[in-house]
């Protein structure tokens, strides 16, 4: 079925497949190693008998929302189109959450059905789910359910006709702090945004989208599966991702585009180099936060263009890379009418100009980030049944995205951060990330993260978790002979510790987990290395740290560093 008209909900977008005998789905084959095809037709038509099922099945009165509890299985995007077509909506479970905190995500969400398969049922032993009925998809059970409704259509089974305005994805943001908010996302929007990314990066039929971020997350649905839905190319599912089989999941689907978040760029630059590290059928990466420096040494290394972009899952803000943006900036606004700017939350001014070096290094990053705000039209549509969240994102009119940024005089836009990623420093405030980008450039460092850890007496302190790159050694001479030499680095921004680990701690969707290496700080397991006012860096041992301790006692600060 081929038209040229564009698509106002994702329901029309899976319609459109019906009748496309191509290639449409790839994946872990369920037995071995083996790797299955399936056409899009046969795509469209799993979406049409789960649509009927979930008909049947949803409660009278109750909101239209299942939740799906899986890893990237064929069964995710079978569900996503189920309730895209039946005019219901999907919250994205993480498998990483446990007892109250998992519960909560599922009842938060008023879910009457969940999705999810054998290996995950361990999760919800003990939970008390009321109302919730479970459906196992690896199952016989399963299998017999669904077996009458596999002569179903797409649009012969609704629960309200699908519409632009209609909820389609109920995903959940991440937080240093609180639970998880539910951002809504409708399939007016979300439509919209896959033709604009299928259009932006030429998506067509001879295309394969490698899934390999969790679909849970909405970087991989709207940035990796909904384009190719409106491209008609084939999605590639990788069930977890893996570092190790990215090459040859790339080679044996002959996949053309991937998406990224967190650190993922940074495992797959920590894998050993092999002579065909550049035989592969890639040709764009596309995601957030791999930092200048690493999307620099993939290019060479695999001879494949990373673009960084910026727009969180709730829509409020978006910045488009173009051809003339500098290195290491993420572009301007996009958007209909986006007036985004760069805002002081404490005078709430804005923020004046970087200035930067001829390198492109940040010289005033004091005075230059802020957070990032649309002054203009957003297309954020709420949090589920959290008043208070959405009011704090949309405080004085404006939409607030919690992200520091600065921008040039040119008018484009430098991520610098989360807000809460901010470390006050003798008075100075700093931009966790931004020393990050500093100290990445440090050929030891395999990743690195940058967070604060109390003062003594007042404020915080830099501290730094190095995971090195295999066979290098820490040299505390070296790594301060290298701080020395870089021009950007301020005078408060040098790390007063340096962790040293094995491997960087991280979320399910890749991130570094801040919060916890924030509660450790420097009283934990791994090494640490830490550098007194005017000092060498040195090892933290027994009585450098109890001569710490007691200064944090003296000045009344000791609980901050309890445990």
């Amino acid at each position: 079925m081929r038209t040229t008209t564009a698509p106002r909900t994702v329901a029309e977008l899976v319609a459109r497949r019906w009748g496309d005998h191509r290639p449409g789905l790839m994946y872990e084959g369920a037995q071995d190693a083996a790797r299955t095809a399936i056409s899009h037709h046969r795509t469209a038509r799993e979406a049409a008998a789960r649509a009927a099922l979930l008909v049947d099945l949803m409660p009278p009165g109750a909101e239209p929302h299942l939740g799906v509890l899986l890893d990237n299985t064929p069964e995710f995007p079978f569900w996503l189109g189920a309730a895209a077509l039946a005019g219901a909506a999907v919250a994205g479970i993480n498998p990483t959450r446990r007892g109250p905190e998992l519960a909560r995500d599922i009842l938060h969400t008023d879910c009457r059905i969940l999705v999810t398969e054998r290996a995950h049922l361990p999760l919800l032993r003990g939970l008390g789910l009321p109302g919730v009925r479970i459906l196992v998809t690896d199952t016989e059970e399963y299998g017999a359910l669904l077996a009458p409704y596999a002569g179903a259509t797409p649009g012969e089974a609704t629960l309200s006709a699908p519409g632009p305005a209609s909820r389609l994805l109920l995903y959940f943001t991440s937080g240093s702090t609180g639970a998880p908010k539910a951002a809504i996302c409708t399939q007016g929007r979300l439509a919209a945004a896959a033709s604009a990314l299928a259009r932006r990066f030429t998506v067509t039929p001879e295309d394969v989208h490698y899934v390999c971020m969790p679909l849970f997350h909405g970087n991989a649905v709207i940035a990796d599966w909904l384009p190719a839905l409106a491209g008609g190319a084939a999605v590639a599912l990788r069930r977890r991702f893996s570092a190790s089989a990215f090459l040859d999941d790339v080679r044996a689907y002959r996949a053309t585009y991937f998406t990224y978040v967190g650190r993922a760029v940074q495992y797959l630059l920590a894998t050993p180099p092999r002579p065909d590290d550049r035989e592969h059928t890639l040709r764009l990466g596309f995601g957030t936060e791999a930092g200048a420096v690493d999307a620099a040494r993939f290019a060479q290394r695999f001879g494949v263009r990373l673009v960084e972009g910026y727009g969180a899952t709730e829509g409020g803000a978006s910045v488009q890379h173009t051809p003339d943006t500098p290195p290491g900036a993420l572009g301007r606004a996009s958007g209909a009418g986006a007036d985004l700017a760069v805002i002081d939350p404490e005078t709430g001014r804005e923020c004046p100009p970087a200035v930067l070096d001829g390198r492109g290094r940040l010289l005033n990053g004091e005075e230059a980030i802020g957070e990032l705000v649309n002054r203009g039209p957003a297309l954020f549509e709420g949090y589920w049944r959290n008043p208070d969240a959405e009011a704090a994102r949309t405080r004085d009119g404006w939409y607030w995205t919690g992200d520091l940024f600065f921008r040039d005089s040119s008018g484009f836009l430098y991520f610098a951060g989360r807000s809460d990623d901010r470390l006050r420093v003798d008075s100075e405030n700093l931009a966790a990330a931004m020393i990050e980008n500093i100290l990445a450039r440090w050929p030891r460092a395999a990743a690195v993260a940058v967070y604060a850890v109390p003062d003594e007496a007042a404020g915080d302190q830099v501290m730094a978790a190095l995971a090195l790159r295999e066979g290098a050694a820490f040299d505390p001479q070296a790594f301060a002979a290298f701080l020395a030499a870089q021009p950007d680095l301020g005078t408060k921004m040098s790390p007063r510790y340096v962790r040293l680990v094995p491997a960087m701690p991280v979320t399910a969707t890749n991130k570094v987990h801040r919060v916890a290496l924030r509660r450790a700080g420097f009283r934990c397991p791994d090494p640490v290395w830490w550098r007194p006012p005017g000092g060498d860096y040195r090892r933290l041992d027994g009585p450098a740290l109890s001569a710490i301790l007691a200064a944090y006692e003296a000045h009344g600060r000791s609980d901050l560093v309890a445990g």
